[in-house]
């Protein structure tokens, strides 16, 4: 296990930018973890925990131990004649993962596919695409506790999944390390293919029974299709949440822009983020090195060279536009750090 100093982490964020990590470690596994937890207090240093960064803004340097995490593995831990429980390393391609269920014809995450990041960060955001969630498969995850280094089993009611949500982005921010997470497959497994694009995807492959890896190329075909490539142009996927808004101010939008899509739900209608940008003008839009992806105005982009202060005060002056012309806040789901 070598600890590094002072090294970029241009390689290891998908917008991009170039900031520098003061210390910088790989972990691989549970063992490895454990140590650096401990390196982290005698160095007196904070400890930031990285995965795929896909889901991260670099603002400054970070005077910190930066820990990657690469703990690998797919572990079988229980089967029967229904489905599978499946126990996968932290550190595991979220993609590559659902690539393998597929291969191994264990359904439930099929309509997740293309989504970047590792496996380890998929429950803390509860991560979800094309009607499904992580909560809909997670049977339990293991994470070490950073005061204690002991580890503990969360189940799915203890993790507190909201959308985009979990006990580990709020109540228990940055006190454990997750470390593997276990998922509960099915092999007779229902198919998603209610959402539109879907349906039309099918529709012109002439597919009218998909199984789970057509669900899967046609998320992959359309996912292509939508946004930008993190390795040839620099961004984080959906850069805000879709919002939740009260029916009152859905009736509202709706009485001037009669086209609004709108998706109800208990707490209101949701509406998507990229038409509210989009309606706002920023569909497009480039300032030198960064800007709003021409096709997606969800997916804010770095073309090279771009600072992530300037995509941050960029995300800001959206928000500010979407608040005042529709009465209704954004959330980013990156995080800046």
């Amino acid at each position: 296990m070598n600890i590094q100093e002072n090294i970029s982490l241009l390689p290891f964020n998908t917008f991009g930018i170039d900031k520098n990590a003061r210390f910088f470690a790989v972990a691989t596994s549970t063992e490895e973890v454990k140590q650096l937890i401990q390196k982290s207090k005698e160095m007196n240093v904070p400890l930031f925990i990285l995965g795929g960064g896909s889901n991260i803004l670099l603002t400054k340097n970070l005077e910190a131990l930066v820990m990657k995490i690469e703990i690998k593995g797919f572990e079988l831990i229980e089967e029967d004649e229904n489905g599978v429980l499946v126990k996968v390393g932290a550190g595991e391609s979220w993609h590559e993962f659902v690539l393998y269920c597929i291969q191994k014809n264990w359904g439930g995450v099929e309509n997740l596919s293309l989504i970047p990041g590792t496996v380890g960060a998929s429950p803390m955001q509860n991560i979800g695409a094309y009607g499904i969630e992580i909560k809909e498969v997670f049977d339990h995850l293991e994470a070490i506790n950073r005061n204690t280094n002991e580890v503990r089993k969360f189940y799915s009611e203890e993790c507190k999944f909201g959308y985009r949500e979990s006990v580990f982005k709020n109540d228990l921010k940055e006190q454990y390390v997750i470390t593997h997470v276990v998922f509960r497959l099915s092999k007779s497994p229902v198919i998603h293919a209610e959402y539109g694009a879907i349906r039309q995807t099918l529709k012109e492959k002439g597919i009218e029974s998909p199984t789970i890896k057509d669900i899967s190329d046609a998320v992959i075909d359309i996912r292509r299709s939508k946004l930008p490539d993190p390795a040839h142009i620099g961004n984080a996927g959906s850069f805000f949440k879709n919002p939740t808004v009260p029916v009152s101010i859905f009736e509202n939008i709706k009485s001037e822009f009669p086209n609004v899509p709108g998706f109800p739900n208990e707490e209101g209608v949701k509406i998507p983020a990229a038409w509210l940008i989009e309606q706002t003008g920023w569909k497009g839009k480039k300032f030198g090195n960064i800007g709003v992806h021409q096709f997606q105005p969800l997916v804010l982009v770095n073309y090279g060279g771009g600072e992530g202060n300037d995509i941050k005060e960029l995300s800001l002056r959206i928000q500010e536009s979407v608040l005042n012309k529709f009465n209704v806040p954004l959330q980013p789901e990156v995080n800046f750090l």
